[in-house]
């Protein structure tokens, strides 16, 4: 595992409670979705070494930690979330060879390497799940396999073991005429589900993982891991199983029950956390972890986080990202900031004295945040409000992650029909909601995708203006495996990299921050003005220590693209005036912050960090 060739904060500074200050607490994690990185081959997908090849550019960004999505052997179902050899390379992407490298050159770099890992389910193709559809095999109850309905006969319609859907479209639940029975899958139907709690598996995974940090990699993200414990009666019977003492949820307008409240945060959960980090990390130092938690509060961000408690480094929380959705993901409604203020305040408060935040609005399962919630119609306001949101972000207390692409302020691909997307979720939302259970029109659930769709996040990383946006060679004997967004024009990093007013410039600034002032990587956060409906503001302050400079920074965002009043509350931290100096970093510049100021308004997406 590597080092940085940067300062940690040092122990006269509180973080998330540990002593030493653990070396993530001012770092930025920026996230590669590989196959839309950069092809080196021409295949049309991206690969390891198009990533060894864009080193040098994360490494001037300043980035301290690359997050790469699957690369694992895998039939591709999900992308690569679909995983059939957790100890192998998938020849789509290169080698394990081409794996070492990467490692070796980040490292040169100072900059580490964290893997997906994905261990709530596996790929149908896996052959622990071959193995298991021989009920006399030993791994015969490594997934979830239950038999009928009784008196239904095994895969028809109805005899599902209950009536959960997946989260993907469909029954949860897949009939395997090999076995004679069915098999779960929260996601799609070949992504069975692990049985966590047999303990061979658990065994397996962690034989994987320890095998992967042997080979120098620093830690994993891991995907949906607060979905591996589930609910079961004393007789190990899910909820809605025939004759289970537990009650299911009623069936919803897609004709299935969720199974979410059943799967998520499980009662064993803290039990197989605090198991992994006993027998995969104790006694190894660099590395980090952070879970994706769909359905953790942020009350249990701050017990899982907690490195007293010995279970993960960080969560990825979702209840943020509900921000503009209506009764379900696919129904709109406006951008509200009083409602992401709150969530976000919520999650920054329950880690004030214990635990440690994730920070992030952008991933390769969001759609892109300045085509979300702010404005991409004119290049004016599409570099404002990038710059607006990506302050924002950075200057909560936590880690910051971004997801590529996000610091040049891409947007969505604005696809316009159906035969543009490739996500699995997308397309079979489309036919769930439109063709079978047509609770939603044609027109309306275009509109959704377009807004919100995973694939916005998935087209190719925009390199320069060429034909394929220099993500693979404009002459290349195949097309990208997704649509490249025609405004790569326009927006690329050639054109970005020597703007001083890009937002690439603007993000290496936020990042250069985070290295640099403790107030920034650690301060205390406080929320003011809460409830003002277009700035978010709230402060951040820590106590100056031997070699430590404190001090307190206010950060006031206009999230609106109109200009709008300053509050009363965050005006009287300014009234005394301010000057250029005491500009810390701004979205319009340090002398239009200062007349911003003294004129006690904020204009369009205009954000400010002042020192007080």
């Amino acid at each position: 595992m590597t080092a940085f060739n940067r300062e940690n904060l040092p122990d006269a500074v509180r973080t998330n409670g540990a002593t030493p200050n653990p070396w993530w607490t001012n770092a930025v994690v920026y996230q590669i979705y590989p196959r839309s990185f950069q092809d080196t081959n021409g295949d049309g997908f991206g690969d390891l070494k198009g990533i060894t090849s864009r080193l040098d550019y994360l490494a001037d960004l300043g980035v301290d930690v690359l997050w790469l999505s699957p690369v694992y052997k895998s039939p591709q179902d999900d992308n690569g979330y679909d995983i059939s050899d957790y100890q192998d390379i998938d020849p789509l992407f290169g080698t394990l060879d081409d794996m070492d490298e990467l490692l070796a050159e980040a490292h040169k770099r100072g900059i580490k390497i964290v893997m997906d890992l994905v261990v709530n389910h596996t790929s149908d193709e896996h052959a622990w799940f071959e193995a298991s559809k021989n009920p006399d095999d030993p791994h015969a109850d490594w997934y979830w396999w239950r038999p009928a309905r009784p008196g239904h006969e095994p895969g028809t319609p109805g005899a599902e073991p209950n009536q959960w859907g997946s989260y993907f479209g469909g029954s949860a639940w897949e009939y395997c005429p090999e076995r004679g029975e069915y098999y779960l899958h929260q996601f799609s139907k070949k992504q069975p589900d692990l049985n966590w709690e047999n303990p061979a598996v658990r065994r397996a995974v962690y034989d994987m993982m320890n095998w992967w940090l042997d080979r120098g990699i620093d830690g994993f993200r891991m995907d949906v891991i607060t979905l591996i414990s589930k609910r079961t009666d004393a007789a190990g019977r899910l909820p809605g199983e025939a004759g289970s003492e537990l009650e299911d949820l009623p069936v919803g307008e897609e004709g299935y029950s969720n199974p979410n409240p059943f799967c998520a945060d499980g009662p064993r959960q803290d039990e197989f956390l605090a198991e992994m980090r006993r027998e995969v990390f104790e006694g190894r130092d660099g590395f980090m972890t952070v879970g994706e938690a769909p359905g953790i509060t942020p009350e249990r961000n701050e017990h899982i986080t907690n490195p007293a408690n010995k279970e993960l480094d960080m969560l990825f929380l979702f209840d943020h990202m509900g921000e503009g959705e209506g009764r379900s993901k696919w129904e709109l409604v406006p951008f509200r900031t009083p409602w992401l203020r709150g969530v976000l305040a919520n999650q920054q408060a329950a880690v004030r004295n214990a635990g440690w935040a994730s920070l992030f609005f952008c991933n390769h399962d969001q759609p892109r945040i300045v085509s979300r919630w702010g404005d991409d119609t004119s290049e004016e306001a599409r570099v404002r409000s990038a710059k607006a949101f990506g302050l924002l972000l950075h200057m909560h207390r936590g880690t910051p992650y971004i997801y590529q692409g996000e610091e040049l302020g891409m947007t969505n691909a604005h696809f316009t029909s159906l035969d543009q997307y490739r996500d699995l979720e997308s397309i079979n939302a489309f036919r769930q909601r439109v063709e079978e259970a047509k609770i939603q029109s044609a027109e309306s659930m275009m509109a959704s995708l377009e807004l919100i769709s995973r694939d916005n996040a998935r087209t190719p990383m925009q390199w320069d203006a060429s034909k394929y946006a220099g993500f693979t060679a404009p002459d290349a004997p195949v097309e990208p495996w997704i649509g490249v967004n025609p405004n790569h024009v326009g927006i690329n990093a050639a054109a970005e990299f020597d703007d001083p007013d890009s937002v690439y410039a603007f993000y290496k600034r936020l990042i250069a921050l985070r290295h640099d002032d403790p107030v920034v990587a650690a301060g205390d956060w406080t929320l003011i003005d809460a409830d003002d409906p277009n700035v978010y503001a709230f402060t951040r302050s820590l106590e100056s220590a031997p070699g430590v400079a404190g001090g307190t920074l206010l950060v006031a965002v206009n999230l609106s693209g109109r200009t709008v009043d300053l509050s009363a509350e965050a005006y009287a931290l300014v009234d005394n005036g301010v000057t250029e100096h005491d500009i810390v970093i701004s979205t319009y510049g340090a002398s239009h912050a200062v007349v911003s100021l003294a004129n006690r308004e904020l204009d369009p997406w205009e954000g400010v960090v002042v020192r007080l």
